[in-house]
């Protein structure tokens, strides 16, 4: 894979991006999880830089937090994510953004109905995914609250839920002109590209 200058910039970005959305609300915790703006992150980088550079920034992101920079949420990093229940979420970051990109790239000229698309099926695989991720590790790695079942952790994502649904369904809506204003300045300026 051959990376041009503005690739490494725009991958820079998202990743840089994605620390931001990890800690501008993860004060608030519900359950043992972090309220963020990740999801709708990972959506945008799968949509503006296409599924090979969108899944690449997810990985530098999860790369520099492992790293021990303190990008993920709650102002945290290092190999100790490894074993939060959390981190399920951090992997299903780049497969969001993977498919997200690939169903957009299946269409010439994608339309609203192909940005809803992808982000819809990304956030169910970002929940889906990443809550039964949680669900085990807690079971297997972290010590579980009383009580606790795969209801409970669902319970837990009742209200991020509801925040992504709304932020997924604006964010769709308003990409496609940006998607498209992108690929016209990269048509106009080959040197360009952002997918």
């Amino acid at each position: 894979m051959t990376f041009k200058p503005i690739d490494i910039v725009t991958v820079a970005l998202f990743a840089a991006l994605m620390g931001i959305g990890a800690n501008i609300a993860a004060f608030l915790v519900i359950g043992g999880v972090p309220v963020t703006l990740q999801p709708i992150i990972a959506i945008l980088a799968g949509a503006l830089l296409g599924s090979r550079l969108g899944a690449f920034s997810m990985i530098i992101y999860m790369l520099i937090g492992l790293l021990g920079m303190p990008v993920f949420s709650e102002f945290s990093g290092g190999l100790r994510a490894l074993v939060s229940p959390t981190f399920g979420f951090i992997l299903t970051f780049i497969i969001m953004a993977f498919v997200t990109g690939k169903i957009i790239e299946s269409k010439s000229n994608p339309g609203l109905p192909t940005f809803l698309t992808a982000a819809f099926t990304s956030l169910v695989i970002n929940y889906a995914l990443g809550t039964t991720y949680m669900y085990y590790a807690y079971q297997w790695i972290a010590e579980a609250p009383e009580g606790f079942n795969y209801s409970m952790v669902w319970g837990w994502m009742a209200l991020p839920l509801v925040k992504d649904l709304i932020l997924t369904a604006l964010t769709a809506a308003a990409v496609p002109k940006l998607y498209h204003l992108l690929q016209r300045q990269t048509t106009l300026n080959p040197s360009k590209r952002t997918a």
